[in-house]
């Protein structure tokens, strides 16, 4: 019998019971060294074992396995280290992507509230609602916003809380304890298409375009800060791209997917946030330290620095 499950179907029969059990850093060591997996020292592989996690570390394990891969057998040669080189490396492209973000996020925060605040003309515009076009969703982030306001304990915070009545503080304050994720549904929200014109404008970017790369760079910045795998994931979001670009881009020949593209889209604000910027020589430095780091399962062509928003 099928079920619905939003817009996905499922049988009960395909569905089964967990019934694996609990394995010691030392059985799993074992378990891997069983599957063709070269360990040279089994009393290190375990100690990763128990403070990274087998699980974690799996995700690092799986492109050494032959295929089929459900039959969990290592490629010929395949060592651990090499699966902890991967995960090395993408802890080290983690930092850098955060990095990178923290001053879109920044400079995004600021041009959200500086155009919205000097257009509007209303200091507490962020909790109005007259100021958005779908008060349903107006009324969820406010509740966020209400939360986010309710739990701080920025110095900034207490004493606006001591020093006046409004219910909430003017925009330019509340902004700055709010994430970058429900900082982008106001702006998506906003009733007045003009002032998000002017945002996007900063970017030198339309709306649609703005909207669907602040999406794909919230959801870059939530895998970092959860530890999430980044360096080989395939990302199903489609972005939108601009026909005509008014500052360097890439060529159509850099395919959407892989964590390759969603640098660029990153390389593009930093661009125009920090002109003098060293990302490109931060990603070669990078790549150099981890020479056997398979470039393309991120996306990376051979010449990928010769892309005009690299240069």
């Amino acid at each position: 019998m099928l079920k619905s499950a939003g817009r996905f179907l499922y049988m009960d029969m395909a569905r089964l019971p967990f019934i694996k059990t609990y394995s010691s850093p030392a059985q799993l060591a074992s378990i891997l060294q069983s599957r063709g997996l070269h360990i040279d020292n089994k009393i290190r592989v375990e100690n990763y074992l128990r403070t990274i996690g087998y699980y974690r570390l799996s995700a690092y394990l799986y492109p050494l396995l032959k295929l089929p891969k459900e039959q969990h057998q290592f490629k010929i040669g395949s060592t651990f280290d090499q699966a902890l080189d991967m995960y090395r490396f993408d802890r080290h492209l983690r930092l850098l992507l955060f990095n990178q973000i923290e001053k879109i996020e920044i400079a995004v925060r600021s041009s959200i509230v500086n155009i919205t605040s000097k257009e509007t003309g209303d200091p507490f515009w962020i909790t109005n609602p007259a100021n958005f076009a779908n008060k349903v969703e107006f009324q969820k982030t406010l509740s966020l916003i209400k939360s986010e306001y309710n739990r701080s304990r920025e110095d900034f915070i207490k004493h606006f809380r001591v020093t006046y009545s409004n219910q909430y503080p003017p925009a330019w304050i509340i902004a700055e304890i709010l994430p970058i994720g429900v900082l982008t549904s106001i702006f998506k929200n906003l009733a007045s298409h003009q002032v998000r014109k002017k945002i996007a404008k900063e970017f030198d970017l339309n709306v649609p375009v703005f909207n669907s790369w602040m999406t794909i760079i919230t959801l870059t910045r939530n895998s970092c800060c959860h530890h999430a795998r980044v360096w080989n994931r395939d990302w199903s979001l489609q972005t939108r791209t601009m026909r005509r670009m008014n500052r360097p881009w890439i060529s159509a020949s850099v395919k959407q997917g892989k964590i390759f593209y969603t640098l660029c889209i990153i390389k593009y604000f930093i661009n125009i946030i920090a002109p003098t910027n060293d990302m490109t020589g931060k990603i070669i430095r990078l790549l150099a330290e981890y020479p056997n780091i398979d470039i393309s399962a991120m996306g990376f062509s051979a010449n990928w620095n010769q892309e005009e928003v690299w240069q």
